[in-house]
């Protein structure tokens, strides 16, 4: 910021002495606008000496994906986002067949099961099996009477949601690949951990009579942004995070207006 082109420094009025014409006669004063000598870069000093970031919901160092920062004033925003308790949405990959302490890939492995037994139509089962429990969760912890003309129309909005401190929830998950011994999945959840997707899927593999590890955590939604909203390690400069923020302002705006009023 402090090396992109600067504010023209401000100019005032100063009544200087008129040029001498030569004749030795006299001489007045002139009003002339010169520019402000506070607003001149040696004596301001550097522009911006601090600038307050602030992290959205956080990223584990073995998962990767959208991750949302506010810069100044969208700290304030990022804290009504989550105020908003909006639904993030990952791609799971996972690895029948083994067990480690830690549930991913790159743990201590515990355990080696066989996994040839295992079918779409079985692992689909038992993700319906999670969809649904999960589900009542939610409704319990949206505080809202399922009976009642508001339940409906927050329904129709799509915005049944816990608006308080919950357990993690998942209101949706679905098989995207099946190919033994890998799968992906995809989670729609809240108030989550990588960790707990993790766990998520060391339990599909006990449920199947096997075991699985998690091989990847990728949050391609979270809320409003998308992956078409984050930014490459190439693109981190002013011009693509200026634009960045610039696009994303009324999709921010709407949901705001939407869910808090």
């Amino acid at each position: 910021l402090n090396a992109a082109p600067g504010r023209p420094p401000r100019q005032h009025v100063r009544f200087l002495p008129a040029p001498d014409g030569g004749d030795g006669g006299a001489t007045g004063l002139v009003a002339a606008r010169v520019p402000v000598l506070a607003d001149h870069p040696l004596v301001r000093g550097p522009r911006f000496r601090r600038l307050k970031i602030g992290a959205g919901h956080r990223l584990d160092v073995k998962a990767s994906g959208v991750f949302i920062l506010g810069i100044g004033h969208g700290n304030k925003l990022l804290t009504d986002l989550y105020n908003c308790h909006l639904t993030k949405v990952y791609t799971v990959g996972g690895l029948f067949g083994k067990a480690t302490d830690d549930f991913s890939d790159t743990g201590k492995l515990v355990e080696k099961t066989t996994f040839d037994h295992i079918t779409r139509e079985k692992l689909e089962r038992i993700l319906a099996v999670i969809q649904g429990t999960n589900h009542k969760a939610l409704l319990m912890h949206s505080n809202i009477d399922m009976k009642t003309q508001e339940a409906y129309e927050l329904a129709v909005k799509g915005l049944i949601r816990p608006m308080g401190k919950s357990p993690p929830i998942i209101t949706a998950i679905r098989c995207l690949q099946l190919a033994l011994p890998e799968f992906q999945l995809e989670i729609h959840c809240l108030h989550e951990t990588q960790q707990y997707l993790r766990k998520i899927v060391h339990e599909i593999g006990l449920e199947l009579k096997s075991s699985a590890v998690c091989t990847q955590v990728r949050r391609i939604r979270d809320g409003v942004f998308t992956l078409d909203d984050a930014l490459l390690r190439t693109q981190w400069n002013l011009q693509s995070i200026q634009n960045a923020i610039w696009d994303c302002q009324l999709k921010v705006k709407t949901e705001l207006e939407k869910t808090l009023g």
